[in-house]
């Protein structure tokens, strides 16, 4: 991942057939990837957090592109061009609503990420800045969140060679740290 400002940590590990996963903290709009993901809700209406910032720096034709898809269900992603943002494509993710953990929230989430890189490899996307899905509102605890997402990105087949892991915060950051890199 290529990133235009200097705010930003990086760290990240990667094998030979498996996308290679590194970690930014920072601004996901800035993120110069193919496709940069959001947390969206079901009726694709834009939101708060992440969502909201990526609607925001993207422009209103994001929104304008949203509507016209409608809805997509929980643990699915759907795709839009990004418009005003430096990737090409926005996929918007729409994660589960933590309820305790007993009502099929990590099966949820691990089908989101799934669901993230099948629309990355329809559209031939090779680089994707992803953030924490579901962590935000929707109250999914952060560590299970972090390791769900660390297991089922790198563990998927997929065509994405870069995968970034986009954290705002940097408790989320050092989740994602640890899951890469757990000698350190």
């Amino acid at each position: 991942m290529s990133e235009g400002h200097t705010d930003g940590e990086q760290a990240g590990s990667g094998t030979a057939g498996t996308p290679r996963l590194t970690v930014f903290r920072g601004d996901i709009t800035r993120c110069q990837v193919d496709a940069i993901v959001t947390a969206a809700n079901e009726a694709l209406a834009g939101g708060g957090g992440v969502d909201g910032a990526v609607h925001a720096a993207a422009g209103p034709r994001l929104l304008e592109a949203s509507r016209a898809i409608g809805h997509c269900p929980t643990g699915g992603a759907v795709i839009t061009p990004a418009f005003g943002l430096p990737s090409r494509w926005v996929i918007h993710a729409v994660g589960p609503i933590w309820r305790g953990g007993r009502a099929g929230e990590p099966e949820q989430l691990a089908a989101t990420y799934r669901s993230i890189l099948a629309r990355a490899d329809e559209v031939g996307a090779v680089s994707i800045a992803v953030p924490a899905i579901s962590t935000g509102v929707y109250g999914f605890p952060p560590e299970p969140a972090a390791r769900i997402a660390v297991t089922t990105l790198s563990e998927t087949p997929t065509m994405v060679g870069e995968i970034t892991l986009v954290a705002f915060d940097p408790l989320t950051a050092d989740l994602y740290r640890r899951l890469l890199q757990p000698d350190q």
